[in-house]
């Protein structure tokens, strides 16, 4: 009977916690192929070349970068209705922002939105605190705490292309208590107001709210990203972000 119990909570867990990154009722089906390398978005400097500002970013966002941040995962989607995007990772030497790496990607299927609500299709835009990992597979030495828990995995009512998806996942603090597991399904702002929302691998197509990159992409963040430097993501679309 307890077993039966424990596997009924942890099922419950890990649906509440993946309504946003595709863990809704409906059957996931891959609708693209994964997209070749994108071009980045008009102002990221080459690797090696460091700005003061992070590039194609207003006043507005850039404010609301912590000042001990010294890592931003800059998402920059490619529309207010488009699911395609590019993740750039920069990190802080001095007062200027190096570029270190860029990945194509996708976020939610309808695109982005600044109220976002459970079922909406669309990522936050905003900028939101990394603070937790996790994942089905072993950490691959991430420097965030990391859970490893068959919790992770994707239900397989979903598409084929959908499995490996929680293969590795960075939680987004967004409507969620930081310092939990990414899968913890409390949401301090209410249900309505969605949670559940990650970095996670892709399975090349548009997500229900996350952001999703390549398995190469996932293990390099993991192993980058360092709670002492106090990572955040800037998400959102090109013309959001810059206003």
């Amino acid at each position: 009977m307890r077993s039966e119990v424990r596997h009924a909570v942890i099922c419950g867990i890990l649906l509440a916690a993946l309504s946003a990154c595709g863990g809704t009722n409906e059957r996931h089906t891959a609708t693209s192929a994964a997209r070749p390398t994108a071009t980045a978005p008009t102002g990221i400097p080459k690797t090696g070349i460091p700005k003061t500002g992070l590039p194609d970013i207003g006043a507005r966002l850039q404010r609301r970068v912590p000042a001990a941040s010294r890592q931003v995962v800059a998402v920059y989607g490619d529309g207010k209705e488009s699911p395609d995007a590019t993740v750039v990772l920069y990190e802080k030497r001095g007062p200027a922002w190096e570029r270190l790496r860029s990945w194509p990607a996708h976020n939610g299927k309808k695109g982005w939105t600044t109220d976002h609500h459970e079922g909406d299709k669309r990522s936050p835009v905003g900028v939101f605190t990394l603070t937790d990992a996790g994942g089905v597979l072993k950490s691959p030495g991430s420097k965030l705490p990391y859970t490893q828990s068959a919790a992770f995995t994707a239900p397989r009512w979903w598409a084929k292309s959908h499995w490996h998806d929680f293969d590795y996942v960075i939680a987004i603090d967004y409507n969620r208590v930081k310092g939990t597991p990414p899968n913890d399904p409390t949401r301090p702002e209410g249900e309505s107001k969605g949670g559940g929302i990650w970095l996670h691998m892709d399975h090349g197509s548009g997500t229900s709210a996350c952001v999703s990159l390549s398995r190469t992409a996932m293990e390099y963040l993991l192993r980058t990203l360092d709670p002492d430097r106090h990572p955040v993501v800037v998400m959102g679309d090109r013309a959001d972000l810059a206003s």
